[in-house]
C-alpha cells in the first residue's frame, strides 16, 4: 500500500482544514487507516482512526467534536476534516495504515510523506 497525502497548509485559529490521503493497492479497502501527526519537539501520536468499512472511528479526547474522519474506498480514499482548529494543532500529519485494532499504534505499517498544518493565533 502507498499513500500520498495531501491538503495541508497555513489557516487561522478558528479555520478549519481538509486533509486527504489517497492509497494505491487494492487492499486498501480491507485496512484499518490512521491519521497521526507531530508537532515540533513532541512525539508522533495517533489522532484519530477508521475500520476498513468506516464504521468504527477513534479519535483522540482532546480532538473529539473537532475531528472528523471518514473514508471512500470506492476512491480510495480517507479524509481528515479539522475544524476549530488551534495553534496547537500546529504539525505534520501522516496518514498510515495497517491491519489490527484502529486504535492501537503498532497497527499501522505503511506510511504516507506528511501534510503541514500551521495555525496561526
Amino acid at each position: 500500500v502507498q499513500l500520498q497525502a495531501s491538503g495541508g497548509g497555513l489557516v487561522q485559529a478558528g479555520g478549519s482544514l481538509r486533509l486527504s490521503c489517497a492509497a494505491s493497492g487494492r487492499t486498501f479497502r480491507t485496512y484499518a487507516m490512521g491519521w497521526f501527526r507531530q508537532a515540533p519537539g513532541k512525539e508522533r501520536e495517533l489522532v484519530a482512526a477508521i475500520d476498513w468499512s468506516g464504521g468504527s472511528t477513534y479519535y483522540v479526547d482532546s480532538l473529539k467534536g473537532r475531528f472528523t474522519m471518514s473514508r471512500d474506498n470506492a476512491k480510495n480514499t480517507v479524509f481528515l476534516q479539522m475544524n476549530s482548529l488551534k495553534p496547537e494543532d500546529t504539525a505534520v500529519y501522516y496518514c498510515a495504515s495497517g491491519l489490527g485494532h484502529i486504535a492501537t499504534p503498532r497497527t499501522y505499517q505503511y506510511w504516507g510523506q506528511g501534510t503541514l498544518v500551521t495555525v496561526s493565533s
